[in-house]
């Protein structure tokens, strides 16, 4: 199962130099803290952060949250609130182009976690911040009381 892209890099490119990128941050919180996943794309390489992507053309943000829940973690997630927005300022500098809003929701695993995603990103459950995280996502995180 790859992931699905609604259009190629160029479209991609061209749309989001223009106009910011909507996408849902899904935070999946259990029992040992809250789950991430290392980066293996060019942006923020190595980096862990949030499960999440773009929410597509006339999708719902509850399908959103579930695509990716599936595509970055393949699993299944129970949404339980919206946590809050982030702003991506650092992706600019990282990709050359662009800026996406965040939706952060807080879920639930309905499943064991594997220990890597479709694209070889690890998987890992973290009961505090890493060092080496997106810092939008650090920022995030700081807020949850699981860290507390």
């Amino acid at each position: 199962m790859s992931r699905q892209k609604p259009f190629s890099y160029e479209e991609f490119k061209a749309i989001y130099s223009q106009v910011p990128r909507l996408v849902v941050e899904v935070v999946v919180q259990t029992e040992n803290g809250i789950v991430l996943t290392l980066r293996k794309d060019a942006s923020w390489n190595n980096l862990w952060h949030l499960p999440g992507g773009t929410v597509f053309y006339k999708e719902y943000i509850e399908e959103a949250i579930q695509r990716i829940a599936r595509e970055e973690l393949s699993i299944e997630v129970t949404k339980q609130k919206f946590i809050d927005y982030l702003e991506y300022p650092s992706e600019e500098q990282e990709r050359g182009f662009g800026w996406s809003v965040g939706l952060a929701f807080l879920c639930v695993p309905n499943s064991p976690l594997p220990e890597y995603n479709q694209e070889g990103e690890k998987i890992q459950v973290f009961d505090h911040i890493p060092d080496n995280i997106v810092e939008e996502h650090q920022r995030l995180l700081k807020g949850l009381s699981v860290f507390k």
